[in-house]
């Protein structure tokens, strides 16, 4: 059985707790190679890492970002011919222990962050595949001029292969800000041929397709998102060798946050949960002030139904997971079920605030059924002196 369907018949979920379906996970990686066949694809672990223990292999490369993720690699034996590494903060050491890893591709976000990566490749007595991060004019990435200054000087870096360009620009965009993201890496390589006659062997791209959290049909509708840019992205890829990032799209659907009711009041006439879970645990982008109601559902057997206001454990006025949703009548002790937050809750959320436990994490698959990936974690014992 799936795993919404396995939760629904359970007679003890664990909540606070994390449930991500494998199969979703590769049904949505499936659906992007069925429709980029030729494209080869990265999952930003950053996203959700512990996804990395049933990693597809259909998936070319891993991003990450730190030395924690690239740990976290280590620990489930991704091969370093599977890691781009990325990250806006790099020190030597963290550049060297990539290299020794073996990953294949490192992104250099600034002139310093090439000088790194050669210093430690000729320490190794390695070369080392380097891309070059173009900024969308934020602190990440560099300017068209240095990117210029470095393919002018390549000679200085003879332990790096100066690989291709890196860009990503934002989330949840639209399709006329990816067509104009699409243009302007067109007009920078065609800038940079013209210059340097620099001619990328790889394009890395993060087109930042939109998850819908609120509106139905779902995954109708974010198929149809990627099907409309696939015009777009087809034909850039017939002029530069792309290749695709995703985090979002990839990870979100799969993902349900189960939280127990543990009270139930009516205040000021309005009926109010507060349940095991919080803002600190769940992020759904483009939430503003709980006023949208995400894909959810309670666990229970009422016919009844009435308006309430569903809210966190924390002792603040925002913690407010949606302001107003009809439900089925509560009980103390019903689950409520919070869906398509496979991406960015498990990692994003402030979930040390108040020190009350962090929540557990599973995997399932219909093969294997549940696994647990983390017990909960006691918070008082990090919000306190070793």
């Amino acid at each position: 059985m799936k795993l919404r369907e396995y939760l629904k018949n359970s007679g003890n979920i664990s909540t606070p707790a994390y449930y991500f379906d494998t199969d979703v996970f590769e049904k949505r990686i499936d659906f992007v190679k069925g429709e980029l066949p030729d494209i080869p694809l990265t999952f930003s672990i950053k996203a959700n890492p512990f996804l990395l223990s049933r990693l597809p292999q259909n998936l070319r490369h891993v991003e990450v970002c730190s030395p924690g993720e690239l740990k976290i690699c280590k620990f489930y034996g991704i091969q370093g011919s599977r890691i781009i590494y990325s990250g806006v903060n790099k020190e030597i050491e963290d550049v060297t222990e990539a290299i020794e890893y073996g990953v294949d591709i490192a992104t250099a976000e600034s002139i310093l962050h090439v000088e790194l990566e050669q210093e430690a490749a000729y320490k190794a007595g390695k070369q080392q595949k380097v891309i070059l991060r173009l900024t969308s004019g934020n602190q990440f990435g560099m300017s068209e001029e240095d990117i210029l200054s470095i393919l002018g000087n390549q000679e200085k870096y003879p332990n790096l292969d100066i690989y291709g360009i890196h860009y990503y620009s934002g989330t949840q965009k639209k399709k006329r800000q990816i067509d104009r993201d699409f243009e302007k890496l067109d007009a920078v390589l065609t800038l940079f041929k013209e210059e340097t006659g620099f001619v990328p062997k790889l394009v890395e791209m993060g087109p930042g397709f939109p998850v819908d959290y609120f509106n139905p049909p779902y995954d109708e509708t974010e198929e149809t998102t990627l099907k409309e840019n696939k015009e777009t992205i087809l034909a850039f890829a017939e002029k530069h060798p792309l290749g695709i990032e995703m985090g979002r799209y990839l990870a979100a659907p799969c993902g349900t946050f189960a939280s127990r009711v543990k009270d139930i009041k009516n205040n000021s006439d309005t009926n109010y949960i507060v349940c095991d879970g919080g803002i600190h645990h769940l992020k759904y982008h483009g939430q503003t002030m709980a006023m949208q109601i995400p894909e959810m559902e309670i666990l229970n057997v009422s016919t009844e139904s009435r308006p309430y206001c569903i809210c966190g454990s924390l002792c603040t006025v925002a913690d407010v997971l949606v302001r107003e949703v009809e439900l089925s009548v509560v009980s103390r002790n019903d689950v409520i079920l919070f869906h398509r937050c496979g991406a960015y809750s498990v990692t994003e959320g402030s979930a040390l605030f108040l020190s009350r436990k962090m929540p557990e994490v599973y995997l399932y698959n219909e093969a294997t059924g549940l696994e647990k990936m983390r017990s909960f974690v006691d918070a008082a014992d990090i919000n306190r002196k070793e």
